[in-house]
C-alpha cells in the first residue's frame, strides 16, 4: 500500500517531462533575476538604476501655460534628434545597464512622424518589463490602436480640467472633444490602465479637481494631481511661483466634496505618487505629485535621455553626458552601456531634498 501511495504521486512519462521543464524554465528565469540584481549598477546612495524616460522631440501641439510661452521658442533641428534607430541602440544598451521600464515623453511624443516604429523597435528588445508613453492625447484617435500593435503598453494622459474654456485658457490650443476622444480610443485599443495626469494651477483649474477626482471614482480612472514646479524661466516659472497650489490643498478640497480618501500602498519605494482609493464607493485611484511640498528625490531610481541624446540624472540637471556623439561615432553597444553604467554609479544628487 505504501509504494502504491507514494507512486501515486510521481508524474511519469510526458507530464513528468512537461513538469520537469516548467520547473527547469521558472528556475533558470529565477537565477537569471538575481544574477541581474546582483550586478545592477547602484549610485552613491544605492539607489538602482531602474527607469528611463526617453525625450523624442521638442515640438508640442500646446502651448500649456505652465509649460511653454507663445512666443520666443526655438526648436533643435530635425538632423540633431535621434534616429529611431539610434534610439533603438541606446535603450538596447540602457537595457543592458540595467534599465527594465521606458516611457516615451516630448515634447509631444506623437508629433513624431515614426512614432509607431519607434515603439516597435524598443519593444522588441528583449528586458523591457513596461513600455509607456505621455501625452496629451489630441492625436490618439488615430494613433491608439498602431501604437498598441507595436508594442506600447500604457499611457499617461495630460488633462488639466473638465471644462471646455477653461481647459483652452490652461492648456492653451486644446479641445476636451480631442483628448477625450482621445482616452476613449486608447481604451478601446487595451492601452490600459490609463493615468490622468493634472497640473493643479491656482485660478485656471484648481476648482476643477473636484470633477476629475469624481471621474475616477465613477469610471475607474487613475487621476494623478501634480504640484506646479519652477522649471526653466519666463512665463512657466512665473507661473509655477505665483499659482502654486499644494497637494494638501487638492486633497482637502476633494475630499470636502467626495469624501475620505485611503491610502493605497506604494507600488515599490520610487514611486513619485501617493496613491488613495475613495472610502466609500468606486474603484478609481486618486494620486497626489508632490515634488515641491513632499519631495521624492532621495529615492528617485530615474534618469532621462534628452531630445539631443544626453543622459541626465534630474529634470533639473545641467549638462548630461552625450551619447550622440559617441555613437554616431560608431561605438557598439558594450561602450554605450558601460558610459550609462558610470554616469549611474557617479550620481550623487538629491536635489530637492538636498
Amino acid at each position: 500500500m505504501g509504494s502504491a501511495s507514494g507512486s501515486s504521486h510521481r508524474a511519469t512519462g510526458p507530464q513528468a517531462g512537461r513538469s520537469s521543464a516548467g520547473g527547469l524554465v521558472r528556475l533558470r528565469g529565477r537565477v537569471d533575476t538575481l544574477c541581474r540584481e546582483a550586478f545592477l549598477p547602484r549610485d552613491s546612495f544605492g539607489r538602482e538604476i531602474d527607469y528611463l524616460r526617453l525625450s523624442l522631440i521638442d515640438h508640442c501641439n500646446l502651448r500649456c501655460v505652465y509649460c511653454m510661452p507663445l512666443r520666443g521658442l526655438s526648436f533643435i533641428p530635425s538632423r540633431e534628434l535621434l534616429a529611431a534607430g539610434e534610439i533603438e541602440t541606446v535603450v538596447r544598451s540602457a537595457l543592458a545597464a540595467g534599465f527594465r521600464k521606458l516611457r516615451l515623453t516630448g515634447g509631444e511624443p506623437t508629433l513624431r512622424p515614426d512614432l509607431v516604429e519607434i515603439v516597435g523597435r524598443i519593444a522588441a528588445i528583449d528586458g523591457v518589463s513596461d513600455l509607456a508613453m505621455t501625452t496629451n492625447g489630441i492625436l490618439l484617435s488615430r494613433l491608439a490602436r498602431p501604437l498598441r500593435a507595436a508594442g506600447l503598453r500604457r499611457l499617461n494622459i495630460h488633462l488639466d480640467t473638465l471644462d471646455p474654456e477653461r481647459l483652452q485658457k490652461l492648456m492653451r490650443f486644446a479641445s476636451l472633444a480631442e483628448v477625450e476622444a482621445g482616452i476613449v480610443a486608447a481604451a478601446e485599443a487595451g492601452l490600459v490602465p490609463i493615468k490622468i495626469n493634472c497640473t493643479v494651477t491656482r485660478d485656471f483649474n484648481d476648482a476643477d479637481v473636484v470633477e476629475l477626482a469624481r471621474r475616477a471614482r465613477d469610471g475607474d480612472w487613475h487621476v494623478r494631481f501634480i504640484e506646479l514646479m519652477p522649471v526653466g524661466g519666463g512665463e512657466p516659472e512665473h507661473a509655477a511661483l505665483s499659482q502654486f497650489v499644494p497637494s494638501a490643498e487638492t486633497k482637502a478640497r476633494i475630499e470636502a466634496e467626495l469624501g475620505e480618501l485611503e491610502p493605497v500602498p506604494a507600488a515599490g519605494p520610487c514611486d513619485e505618487a501617493r496613491n488613495y482609493r475613495f472610502r466609500r464607493g468606486g474603484d478609481g485611484i486618486v494620486g497626489f505629485i508632490s515634488p515641491v511640498s513632499a519631495p521624492f528625490c532621495g529615492d528617485c531610481t530615474r534618469a532621462r535621455l534628452t531630445i539631443e541624446g544626453k543622459l541626465v540624472t534630474c529634470l533639473f540637471a545641467a549638462g548630461g553626458a552625450d551619447l550622440r556623439a559617441p555613437l554616431r561615432a560608431g561605438e557598439g553597444d558594450e561602450a554605450l552601456r558601460a558610459r550609462i553604467a558610470e554616469v549611474w554609479t557617479r550620481r550623487s544628487d538629491r536635489y530637492s531634498e538636498e
